[in-house]
């Protein structure tokens, strides 16, 4: 017995076999988004070939629990993704549980579930999804079918309590507020299709310009990055008809805002620009940016309540739970120009 637990492998172990330091291989079993690919790589690589299970044996033996819930997130330093990771590790803590992360790069079923496989052996006890799995799949259903799941994002599994912002809403508030200050239509600077909150938001935006009998432009495709933005934002400013756009991240309108002003385009004299998230970023840039922001910290906790709840024995407290955006405004929109110039 002593022998076998001499040779469990440990966290240095991974980290020698890795080549990284074992801080760096805490953060990647956090799933925290700072960690470089190729570092969480060869961490994930070697966690396999030594078989690494978390160092929860003491706590299992004297309690039946490892109190550890795993979190699998895209491999993304966006804002909103940071948020969420951060909150649920948050609301964890407080009720002295540990996470565990296993981030993608691409959002498929077969990525899905093998990070989930991989989160079940490493002992979560439950399960957050924070990724924009759009069809159910068997083998994601049966682990969550095993362990409480939650989903942000709305990921269709049928076992799990479904958590999510109103996507859809975030378009709306963006576009009825630009239509509002008097733009004949808004341009849609998009996120990437496989992703389900870029086609909600994409929907809603053009909801709302066919309610209030507005011509729809066809939208045009960023990937949640600066430079996206920033090259749609210069094919935008070429053209002076422009005078409204809704950015789906923040991270994107400050590209945008930037190629708008290399075109000589005053932003929001000449064009009005909404983004999305309420980045720390958009109330200090030039000018403060108007965006939809989401409730990130009641989602986190939301999710660790609710698979906590059941891990627990008690109630769960969510349900389905849909959450809604806030339009916040600053100086980055503005009534279009009037014909002679003049806003």
């Amino acid at each position: 017995m002593k022998d076998a637990q001499r040779k469990a492998p440990g966290m240095l172990d991974v980290a020698r076999v890795a080549g990284v330091s074992a801080q760096t291989v805490s953060r990647v079993l956090r799933g925290h988004p700072y960690v470089s690919d190729d570092k969480r790589r060869r961490v994930l690589v070697a966690v396999e070939q030594l078989d690494y299970r978390m160092n929860t044996a003491a706590r299992a033996l004297s309690s039946g629990r490892t109190r550890t819930i795993g979190v699998v997130s895209m491999a993304t330093e966006s804002y909103a993704g940071a948020m969420t990771q951060a909150a649920i590790e948050h609301a964890a803590d407080d009720m002295q549980y540990s996470v565990v992360g296993a981030q993608i790069s691409s959002v498929g079923v077969e990525s899905i579930s093998a990070a989930l496989g991989r989160l079940e052996r490493l002992g979560a006890e439950a399960l957050i999804l924070a990724v924009p799995l759009r069809t159910q799949d068997s083998r994601v259903e049966a682990i969550a079918d095993r362990l409480p799941t939650a989903t942000i994002g709305g990921s269709p599994v049928s076992h799990a309590r479904a958590l999510d912002v109103d996507q859809q809403a975030v378009a709306q508030l963006a576009t009825e507020h630009l239509l509002a200050l008097g733009h004949g239509t808004v341009e849609h600077i998009t996120g990437p299709d496989d992703w389900v909150d870029a086609v909600e938001r994409t929907m809603g935006w053009r909801d709302a310009l066919e309610a209030a009998g507005r011509p729809v432009p066809a939208p045009i495709h960023g990937d949640w990055s600066p430079e996206s933005g920033y090259q749609a934002g210069l094919r935008l400013g070429a053209d002076p008809t422009v005078t409204a756009i809704f950015v789906a991240s923040d991270e994107m309108a400050f590209g945008v805002v930037r190629a708008l002003h290399e075109s000589g385009r005053r932003v929001p004299q000449d064009v009005s620009i909404v983004g999305v998230d309420d980045v720390r970023l958009a109330a200090y840039c030039t000018p403060a940016l108007t965006t939809v922001a989401q409730p990130f910290v009641e989602l986190g906790r939301s999710a660790v309540a609710s698979v906590t709840a059941r891990l627990e024995g008690h109630d769960d407290p969510t349900t389905a739970l849909t959450l809604a955006p806030e339009l916040i405004v600053r100086a980055s929109t503005a009534p279009p120009p009037s014909p002679d110039g003049v806003v």
